[in-house]
């Protein structure tokens, strides 16, 4: 074996990627080099931009990340596009291993008529979009409309729907886009309707998401006591499940408590499924949902089936959050079906031959599919870079030249990438942090990424 370090390109520069570079550092086995690769000037990804912006305190695992990008065997390529700027044939020259931590960008369809309409949105782009991520800064939701629906009960479900029932004053000190909190300023939304298609027992929110409705200055939780009945298989489900348990209990909190007389509200409806999204003049004009029972399929998961009941939603806007999946990437094994990469504990695999493909690993959402907490990718990145230590001793080492011309470096300025650096980084981050301190907000957000690398270059 070589005894110079190993070179590990990483491509993404959100959760899993910076826990992947952690792992690799940390052990002292084998000497390593690690370069991190974004589409966008600033690191962190899914932190930056898909933590809700009054939800601080999660943000705060950037201080760690910062640390490993502070070693000095960790390198951070801002503004490098792959697939559009550079590809693997770019980055196999330059190193040995190359892994990927892409998260899932895109979103799963309804799959019902009048999806296509405007004001008919996924969640992910409207989570981008008060999150000031430049390719949504331009989206402009129309919250001129009393209803909304969120379709989908995880945790992004209810952070929009949050965002949509906090007063503007609630979310003045967060970090939230300018123009999305000049926008929710303006907004004449009063009622969120928040639906699942399965029942409470089957809700995917964590307890400090549901519970956090309860405590908003302008919203009531409402929830119909008939959707909180349980059938038998539902109840034995959360019988041994403390946490079922609560969330279920925090429901009935709110059934018994009912309305206040707070000017908005946000309805929790259970087993409904939408069937149309009415349009008038091309945008939404109301939501059609079916009523759904639970039926238990052999295995014993409970499956929801339309029983042929139907309500109507008086709403202007539709935002659904039903699932995420990967995109593929030019040269990169991917599986249709899953919606991500295809991989044995995060060694790519050659959807042909099912062997891993030698040098090729992927860590996160874009590994094992949309699921888990920020915190779930440590574990999962540290399987990664276990079996990466592993297939170091059969692994055929790229044939590497230093010399100036034949460095990233060289190959990036060839591809037209101008590149930002973690310092580079750090003085937009300081520009941000500093005009955020005037209007005593953790930060103001650049939206543009010309305005970011002006502020990277002073």
């Amino acid at each position: 074996m070589s005894d110079r370090a190993v070179r590990i390109a990483v491509v993404g520069a959100g959760p899993s990627a910076f826990y992947a570079a952690a792992a690799l550092v940390k052990q002292e086995d084998v000497a390593v080099r690690v370069d991190l690769f974004d589409r966008l000037p600033a690191p962190y990804g899914l932190v930056r931009y898909g933590v809700a912006p009054d939800h601080q305190n999660i943000k705060a695992v950037t201080r760690a990340y910062a640390r490993t990008a502070e070693d000095e065997r960790v390198r951070f390529f801002g503004g490098v596009d792959f697939g559009a700027q550079i590809d693997l044939a770019t980055l196999r020259p330059h190193y040995d291993m190359v892994v990927f931590a892409v998260g899932a960008q895109s979103d799963r369809a309804l799959g019902v008529p009048g999806e296509d309409l405007r004001g008919s949105l996924s969640a992910t782009e409207f989570v981008a979009w008060y999150n000031g991520h430049p390719d949504r800064r331009d989206l402009a939701p129309d919250l001129d409309v009393e209803g909304v629906a969120v379709i989908g009960v995880g945790n992004v479900a209810m952070d929009v729907a949050r965002i949509l029932a906090k007063s503007v004053d609630e979310l003045r000190g967060t970090d939230i886009a300018d123009h999305a909190l000049e926008a929710l300023a303006r907004s004449r939304v009063e009622r969120i309707h928040v639906l699942g298609r399965r029942g409470p027992a089957q809700a995917k929110f964590t307890t400090p998401e549901i519970r956090e409705f309860g405590t908003l200055e302008h919203a009531d939780a409402i929830v119909d006591p008939a959707d909180l009945e349980l059938d038998a298989h539902s109840r034995a489900s959360i019988e041994h499940d403390r946490v079922s348990q609560t969330n279920y209990e925090i429901l009935q909190s709110y059934a018994e408590r009912g309305a206040t007389g707070k000017p908005r509200q946000v309805r929790f409806g259970f087993l409904r499924s939408p069937a149309e999204i009415h349009g008038r003049d091309g945008r939404v004009a109301g939501l059609r949902v079916e009523k759904n029972r639970l039926v238990s399929s052999a295995d014993g998961y409970l499956n929801a089936e339309g029983t042929g009941e139907f309500e109507e939603l008086d709403v202007g806007m539709v935002l659904r959050s039903v699932g995420y999946r990967g995109v593929p990437l030019p040269g990169v094994p991917f599986d249709e079906r899953r919606g991500r990469i295809p991989n044995d504990h995060g060694r790519v695999l050659n959807p042909e031959t099912g062997e891993p493909v030698p040098g090729m690993y992927v860590v996160g959402w874009a590994k094992r599919g949309p699921s888990g907490v920020i915190g779930t990718n440590k574990k999962d990145a540290e399987e990664t870079v276990a079996w990466m230590l592993r297939d170091l001793r059969h692994l055929r080492r790229a044939g590497i030249d230093d010399r100036p011309g034949h460095r990233i470096e060289d190959a990036l300025r060839e591809a037209g990438c101008d590149a930002v650096t973690f310092d580079e980084w750090r003085a937009i981050d300081a520009a941000e942090v500093a005009a955020g301190e005037a209007e005593g907000r953790p930060r103001r957000k650049f939206v543009d990424v010309a305005e970011m690398r002006a502020a990277a270059r002073g």
